[in-house]
């Protein structure tokens, strides 16, 4: 199956927005999530490494994978999601290994590598995931070469959802206080892509947003904030450009204008 890969060309899909990036999570307006404070972290520490108040025994930091809240997924006790990202990592190894001329061999992985696989689903390789096992997908889905799935959080994908080439969806993230992050902490919220979505080349979601149903994300664009559903959205960061409306059943692709003569 072929798609088309750059939502920019679609009608009234403008370029980049002009507005400069923002951090996410730190800036007014740049995201809808922001990770959490602890004020009570715990005080064990990981062997070969200084004093770290962001290690949690399994249960702990497998609830704070989900919540926003700072915490470290390695060292001791901490065994079976080392193990879990492994595993999930030799999958993604022999799907990317297979041949275009064995789609079952594929499948058959991709059924085992995530949480669940919707029937008539197909992941161009390469792929990449983090976990693999914390990511759903649902039917008919389509993405190209190169979907990276940091899914230290869920992520969550529903029908007949594209990718174009090199999308990353991403739940994980560290703190901009680099004296936080030299602990290795991190955070992830949950990530939402509704059915029908449509997200263009090299397309970047980041922790806690849900890309509403239908929309379309212009390539290039990093999402750091809720995309409506039904609307076109592109820039660095995202912003919306129009809603999708009936007159879009109407029209295919349309020649882009010249720099200039927009008009």
């Amino acid at each position: 199956m072929s798609t088309p890969t750059n939502p920019a060309s679609t009608p009234g899909a403008p370029g980049r927005s002009p507005a400069p990036p923002e951090a996410p999570g730190t800036a007014p307006g740049s995201s809808t999530f922001a990770p959490a404070t602890d004020p009570t972290p715990a005080t064990t520490s990981t062997p070969g490494s200084p004093h770290n108040p962001y290690v949690f025994d399994e249960a702990e930091t497998r609830r704070r994978l989900s919540t926003g809240e700072l915490y470290t997924d390695f060292g001791p006790g901490l065994e079976a999601l080392e193990e879990e990202r492994d595993r999930g990592k030799e999958l993604v190894e022999r799907y990317n290994a297979t041949s275009v001329r064995d789609p079952q061999c594929r499948v058959a992985i991709a059924t085992e590598l995530f949480a669940s696989l919707g029937q008539g689903t197909w992941l161009e390789a390469p792929i990449y995931c983090a976990y693999g096992s914390h990511t759903s997908i649902g039917a008919g889905c389509w993405f190209n070469t190169g979907t990276t799935l940091i899914d230290d959080a869920e992520i969550r994908i529903g029908d007949r959802v594209l990718f174009g080439p090199y999308v990353t969806i991403t739940t994980a993230g560290h703190p901009v206080d680099p004296g936080l992050r030299s602990t290795g902490a991190q955070f992830s919220a949950v990530v939402t892509i509704e059915d029908e979505a449509w997200l263009g080349a090299n397309v970047t979601v980041l922790p806690g947003v849900t890309v509403g149903r239908g929309s379309v994300v212009a390539a290039g664009a990093v999402v750091t904030a809720n995309v409506p559903p039904m609307t076109v959205v592109a820039g660095v960061p995202a912003r919306i450009v129009r809603s999708i409306t009936e007159t879009d059943r109407e029209v295919g692709f349309r020649p882009p204008p010249t720099l200039g003569e927009e008009g």
